[in-house]
């Protein structure tokens, strides 16, 4: 849930849950299996994964010295706890998440890439209370901030789990993905940016410039930097992760884009249409991370 009660994220409005993260895995996957989310969540790792290297490598600039203990809030399939684990070798990464589906991912893709005795995984839901997860040094919440009920109070509680000194990370999928060209052969021009301006209206991903909040919750030197991102991953993956999607877009809009644009949007992902996804040699992958990193004071 977002940050206001009446702001509504994508998965919201098509009664499903968080996407994260973008980037973006969040504290509300309750219908996560059956949504499809896991898989999504994969691919959008799978697509734009690459930015977490600059990420990470602006957050080891930032950190004072080798941590122990890193907590992913809202881990989702894990691409942030593998990413963390990577970029700090001598640390402990906990994941915690609220989603039983999406800890397992998190294990099992630990336990593939070599890392299972460096990843653990918590269940909890942070609108309840924070976990016990004893002293950390670094925070990392991707996605996930803004969908907590009370995001003050969990920066308070952040804040507090933190070391003197220990780093918080909050990041936000800024400009939702964008793969069509202005002109798809289907309608008037511009579908993309119609559908994402009705999202927008809508209240989608909702969250706050978070560095205010941050310095209430007790955090120091805030720092916000903005992190754009352009990719051309491999066709098929492009395919499908344009289709997962704009198949959610599609389904969050019913009733919202005009005719027109809604049978736009069908041609696209049908079967049938010779202008379809599956054949389109012209999709392209644009998308923005904005994060902000402050340290306990």
């Amino acid at each position: 849930m977002p940050l206001a009660q009446n702001v509504v994220s994508l998965e919201d409005m098509t009664h499903e849950s968080h996407t994260g993260h973008h980037h973006g895995q969040g504290q509300r996957h309750g219908h996560d299996h059956a949504s499809g989310l896991p898989e999504q969540l994969d691919l959008d790792a799978a697509v734009f994964g690459s930015y977490l290297a600059d990420v990470t490598a602006w957050a080891r600039r930032l950190v004072p010295a080798s941590p122990r203990t890193i907590v992913d809030l809202g881990a989702g399939t894990g691409t942030g706890s593998l990413a963390l684990a990577e970029a700090f070798p001598t640390a402990h990464v906990v994941a915690v998440d609220k989603s039983t589906v999406m800890l397992e991912r998190v294990r099992a893709a630990a336990g593939a890439a070599g890392l299972g005795d460096r990843v653990a995984t918590v269940q909890a839901d942070v609108d309840e209370a924070w976990p016990a997860l004893g002293a950390v040094d670094v925070i990392w919440a991707s996605s996930s901030l803004h969908e907590v009920a009370d995001p003050q109070r969990v920066l308070r509680d952040a804040c507090s789990a933190l070391v003197p000194g220990g780093l918080m990370l909050a990041v936000e999928m800024d400009a939702l993905p964008r793969f069509l060209p202005d002109d798809v052969g289907l309608g008037r021009p511009g579908l993309e940016a119609r559908c994402h301006e009705a999202l927008a209206q809508a209240g989608w991903n909702g969250y706050e410039d978070w560095s205010l909040p941050m310095e209430r919750a007790g955090f120091d030197g805030v720092e916000r930097r903005s992190f754009p991102i352009r990719v051309n991953p491999e066709p098929t993956i492009a395919v499908r992760y344009a289709q997962g999607f704009l198949g959610r877009i599609r389904s969050a809009l019913d009733g919202r884009l005009s005719a027109e644009d809604a049978g736009a949007l069908d041609s696209l992902l049908a079967g049938k249409d010779p202008r379809q996804l599956l054949v389109r040699g012209d999709l392209h992958v644009v998308g923005s991370r904005t994060a902000w990193a402050a340290r306990r004071r």
